[in-house]
């Protein structure tokens, strides 16, 4: 795959291309690196776990944890009324939310987003791509987002294309 699992530039990293093309299984094999971070967004076989649990579990993995960061996307996302909630009890956008932000605030080298504007109402799609358009300049933090197509309102370090 062009040779993305070892040579990646910090900033913002767009893989793109239709179902089946290899995005998801790209990220996982880029989330499996050393200071790398990927979390199916659909958090399965969490339904009985906390937002607070979900994030309890990434700290314990990520030593760059951003506890301030969580908080703001706590807000930033609205997720402050479902920290409580066993994820089962969560609607998809909310569930994917909670993964979101335990990705953003783990602090990894590497963090791999797949299609993180999925099922998210617009506020918190708009939190989150401010929150990437913010770090698109880092110097050092790399964060690769997939979809089916890069979205035109973030500054893409660079894109790639799969299948075709």
């Amino acid at each position: 795959m062009q040779d993305l699992t070892t040579a990646l530039p910090p900033g913002l990293v767009a893989i793109t291309g239709d179902e089946g093309s290899g995005k998801t299984r790209l990220l996982r094999e880029l989330g499996g690196r050393e200071d790398a971070l990927w979390l199916d967004l659909a958090l399965p076989g969490q339904d009985d776990a906390t937002p607070k649990q979900v994030w309890d579990a990434l700290r314990a993995r990520c030593p760059q944890w951003n506890a301030q960061l969580l908080d703001e996307l706590v807000e930033a996302l609205s997720l402050q009324a479902h920290l409580e909630k066993k994820l089962f009890m969560l609607s998809t956008g909310s569930r994917r939310k909670v993964a979101i932000a335990g990705l953003l605030a783990g602090g990894a080298g590497l963090t791999c987003l797949d299609q993180p504007f999925n099922a998210l109402d617009a506020p918190s799609a708009r939190a989150i791509r401010e929150f990437l358009a913010d770090m698109a300049d880092h110097a050092t933090r790399t964060w690769v987002v997939a979809d089916y197509e890069a979205d035109t309102r973030l500054p893409w370090t660079r894109e790639v294309r799969l299948g075709g």
